[in-house]
């Protein structure tokens, strides 16, 4: 076959990615916390980005700007800082004193009806403590940074920083460990503390890396566990919750029986449990409720993590028709703003070809971003109202009405792609008068109706679960199968495998650990009025 070269023309389309595409893309998954970081990026990088807000308008190029400072120097010498920002701050009759001849020191003498030595007398010391007291600051930082009425001023800066758990444990290991080897596998552990206050269950590792022997490090271990708080530094619950009761001068042999059968305690196999620890019932009362005002994870007394409050991007509210407010929340929104007039100045001043690309790129990246956003809370806006039309029995009636819903459906009725749909459900809550949910809450899988009517969310099923578990009777406890007859009575067709999934998903016990569970809280009921009575017969008088 002969080669030969030949132009041809094929008509295709792709779709590319541009920049501005990907960043769009991005914006639909942020959460609103993400997406303020984001922004706050983008104001510091791109100089035509401004915050919208009802402050000053945009500065002009060529017009300077200071900062504001309320410490100035004064340019008349030392007379008008002295007297506090001149006459205007003076207290009314405070000139006419200062300006007051008071006479010679015979006639000061003779008003004070004694001498000026008298009156005056301080020692050197005192004398130059009060003189270095009474000087004003020479520096702006010995003004504490400025005055409470600057914007900047942030209360914040006084407050004393959180002490944490390794801060602590650091602490006392410095005064409780002597040798700089045991110093150095002290620090080495309480670094391996996680925030609940436990080391890992397996030190043998630490011994290798540190080239100490094994026993040195577990005569560390027993150091540390000494610190504060009780049960700290521990490798398991039994440890912990021991450490604690021998800090309480509490751990007998009884005691020491009851916390290494945690297991039989979970269970509530008080049976077992008496046999073990030689107790009656009464006694084994007492040592359960001594465990249960145990601490079982100490170190979260200390400084960890803070808990970010989570905000609604969204807000569903009773409207006046009988139907749904669908609202952003305002507050979750970025406003950003193009500075077309700080452009217009630059482009009338700039000379340099790579200055003028510069703040090109800029003003088309500032004008994508405002864009870019607008378009994210109106797709946000266009799927939160298509999700609460289509779960209104959801928000009129409960969980027991929410309907089975895919992204699928929802992105054929808004005309958009399944994908998108899932962007912006992502990191996105909804406040509701039933209570704030992630929008993909509402997205649950279906479940055949036992009628062959219409389909079931898995949502609702598993509400139906935990009401028949929550009524059941502790002499009448359902198993999964009769849970299942249940259901497919109210017409949910539902495997044994679903109910037990659902179950645990939901961490609810078996039905032989609720039955132990509810008979024993039933027991411990019938005994507490009786034996509440023999000690008020006890304690009657004779």
């Amino acid at each position: 076959m002969a080669l030969s070269q030949r132009l041809e023309f094929r008509q295709s389309q792709s779709l590319v990615m541009t920049p501005q595409l990907m960043q769009a893309i991005k914006l639909l998954q942020l959460s609103n916390l993400d997406l303020s970081t984001f922004v706050e990026e983008e104001l510091e990088r791109n100089p035509l980005l401004d915050r919208a807000s009802d402050g000053p308008e945009p500065t002009v190029a060529g017009e300077p700007t200071a900062e504001r400072s309320d410490y100035a120097e004064p340019d008349g010498g030392g007379d008008d800082f002295e007297g506090g920002g001149g006459a205007e701050s003076t207290e009314p009759g405070q000139e006419d004193w200062m300006n007051r001849d008071l006479g010679s020191r015979a006639e000061i003498e003779q008003t004070l009806d004694t001498g000026l030595d008298n009156v005056f007398s301080e020692e050197p010391a005192e004398a130059a403590a009060r003189n270095a007291q009474d000087a004003p600051p020479s520096t702006y930082t010995e003004w504490g940074g400025g005055a409470s009425g600057d914007e900047d001023y942030n209360l914040e800066a006084f407050v004393a920083a959180e002490t944490t758990l390794t801060d602590h444990l650091a602490e006392q290991a410095a005064v409780a460990l002597v040798t700089p080897a045991d110093r150095m596998i002290g620090q080495y552990l309480i670094d391996l503390v996680d925030e609940a206050g436990y080391l890992p269950a397996d030190l043998s590792q630490v011994a290798e890396r540190l080239g100490a022997e094994a026993e040195d490090v577990e005569a560390v271990v027993s150091v540390l566990q000494t610190f504060d708080p009780p049960g700290i530094c521990a490798r398991n619950l039994s440890e912990c919750l021991a450490n604690q009761l021998r800090e309480l001068d509490r751990y007998d042999p009884a005691m020491r029986a009851l916390v290494e059968h945690l297991d039989l305690l979970a269970k509530r196999d008080f049976g077992s449990l008496r046999k073990l620890c030689g107790v009656d019932d009464e006694d084994l009362v007492d040592m359960i409720g001594e465990i249960r005002r145990l601490d079982p994870k100490p170190g979260l007394k200390f400084g960890t993590a803070r808990t970010q409050t989570m905000v609604p991007d969204v807000y569903v509210r009773p409207g006046p028709d009988g139907g749904w407010l669908v609202e952003l929340n305002s507050d979750t929104l970025p406003r950003v703003l193009v500075n077309q007039v700080y452009y217009t100045e630059l482009s009338k001043t700039i000379r340099k070809d790579g200055d003028k690309s510069y703040f090109t790129d800029c003003l088309q990246n500032a004008t994508w971003l405002v864009r870019a956003l607008d378009q994210r809370a109106r797709t946000i806006l266009k799927v939160a109202t298509e999700i609460v039309r289509q779960q209104d029995g959801f928000f009129t009636r409960g969980v027991a009405h929410l309907r089975p819903l895919n992204l699928k459906a929802v992105a054929d009725a808004i005309q958009m792609h399944e994908s998108t749909v899932s962007r912006v459900t992502a990191n996105k809550y909804m406040a509701t008068n039933r209570g704030t949910f992630e929008l993909k809450y509402f997205f649950t899988a279906s479940i055949a109706s036992a009628d062959g009517g219409e389909a079931h969310s898995a949502e609702a099923v598993r509400h139906h679960i935990r009401q028949l578990i929550d009524a059941e009777a502790p002499s009448a406890i359902l198993s999964d199968d009769t849970i299942v007859e249940r259901l497919r009575a109210s017409g949910i067709d539902i495997a044994r495998r679903t109910v037990a999934k659902y179950r645990e998903a939901m961490r609810i016990p078996s039905s032989v650990q609720r039955r132990r569970d509810k008979q024993s809280m039933l027991a411990h009921a019938l005994s507490t009025p009786s034996s509440a009575s023999d000690r008020s017969r006890d304690t009657a008088p004779a």
